[in-house]
Parts: C-alpha cells; structure tokens; sequence
C-alpha cells in the first residue's frame, strides 16, 4: 500500500514538472454534404491532413468522389439522409424517413451505402425528427451492425436524439458531434467556431468537428490545419478517434 501511494504521488510530481509527457489533444474534423459538387468535392480531399469526408449517396458526384477521396488516402463517411421534421420532404436521394415500414427502410439503406465505396461508418445528415424515434433508430443500428466494421457518428442536429444511446446498447462504436464550424457561412463565425473547437479538445482530449464544403470554412480549414501541431494539436482520422487510447 505503501509503495502504491509512493508510485502514484511520484507520478503526480512528474506530470505536474512535466518529466512525463501527456498526449496532446486529438482532433477529428468531418466535411459534410458531399456529393452534388464536384469543385467544392476535390477541394475537400485536397485539404491538408487526415480529414474525413461524408458523402450524400445517390447524388451525381457521389461515387466519383468516394473513389478519389479514398484513393486520396481520405476516410469516406456514408452521409445518411434522415427526416428532419414531421412535414419534411426529403429531397436528398436515398433518404430514411418516418413513414416507411421495415422492409423499405433495410432496402434504402443497402442502397445507400452501396452508392457511397469506401464507407467505413456512417454519420446521419439533417435528422432532427428521425434521431427522436427509438423504433426507427433500433431498425438504423440493426442495419449498421449487420455489416462489419461500420461505426456511427450522430450529428446531433438535436439534443433529444436517441441514436447514440441505442447504438452503444446495440454494441456499435458510436460518438457524436461536438461542434459545428459552420453553423452560417459568415467567415467570422467559422473562425469563432474553430477556436472554441480548439478549446472544447484542451477541455476534454479528444473532439469530432463537422464541417461544410462552403468558401468560407475551407478558406479557413486550408488557411489553419497546417497549423495545428504547432500548436499542441493532433489532427486524426475519424477512425483513430473511435479507438481507444
């Protein structure tokens, strides 16, 4: 017992003179709503460091940009469009929504991830109805389950999303979102946006980011990501931060 408090009370003396180092904070930024552009696509894979890309399946460029993005050495995301509201219509191709039954569900879902090559987890797009359902939401983890390796990122368009809870009961690697860079285009709110994700990751080690293909946020993303190990930051994939330390 004794030796035990001494081990510990040494380490705490280390840490405290910094003799022993501590990880740095651990970054994961995703861009959304790939998918319908192909210039605001490849600027997105082109962004410096292990950046994650999510894309829309079903939509024009969707394949084409999986495939670049992947060959890129850029994580692919299936960008899963859910319903976000009761009169919502869904105008995104391959979208989930309240009204279908079991079967369509499974079968739209099959479709959607067989559009967008390379998925290795899915991250919901819009959804702020469909994330509220448990019915709908144990049927969305099913189908994720039912395939090896996929992992769920919630967005988190609402705080009363049940997604991340039944994915963790279902046994899914499951996290959420924690900020949005780009909640407006306004160039000042994604500069705001970027710093409090930087001390949202000092806070609590590690954070996933969402991001958008607008000017804006890739001004900055380009301007910025080149700088962030200087600065005591690790840029990581999305896959890295699903693991464990």
């Amino acid at each position: 017992m004794i030796a035990a408090r001494f081990s510990l009370l040494t380490l705490l003396l280390l840490l405290a003179s910094g003799s022993v180092a501590t990880s740095p904070p651990r970054i994961a930024i995703i861009i959304d709503d790939l998918g319908y552009r192909l210039d605001a696509g490849q600027r997105s894979i082109d962004l410096p460091g292990p950046i994650s890309l999510a894309v829309l399946p079903g939509t024009p460029r969707a394949r084409a940009l999986a495939v670049q993005a992947h060959e890129s050495g850029k994580e692919v995301l299936l960008h899963l469009p859910l319903q976000a509201a009761p009169n919502d219509i869904i105008h995104d191709p391959l979208g989930l929504h309240l009204d279908m039954n079991r079967q369509e569900f499974g079968d739209t879902f099959e479709r959607a991830l067989t559009s967008v090559p390379f998925a290795i987890g899915v991250n919901s797009h819009r959804g702020s109805m469909l994330t509220r359902h448990p019915g709908h939401m144990q049927w969305l983890m099913d189908e994720i389950q039912a395939r090896d390796d996929l992992f769920f990122i919630d967005s988190y368009t609402t705080h009363e999303s049940v997604a991340l809870q039944i994915a963790r009961e279902v046994g899914i690697d499951a996290r959420k979102r924690d900020v949005f860079l780009d909640p407006d285009r306004d160039p000042e709110t994604v500069v705001r946006e970027f710093e409090r994700m930087k001390r949202l990751a000092q806070k609590h080690g590690s954070i996933i980011a969402i991001g958008h293909p607008y000017a804006a946020t890739l001004d900055l993303l380009e301007r910025e990501l080149p700088k962030l190990a200087a600065e005591g930051y690790q840029l990581v994939t999305i896959s890295e931060l699903m693991k464990p330390r």
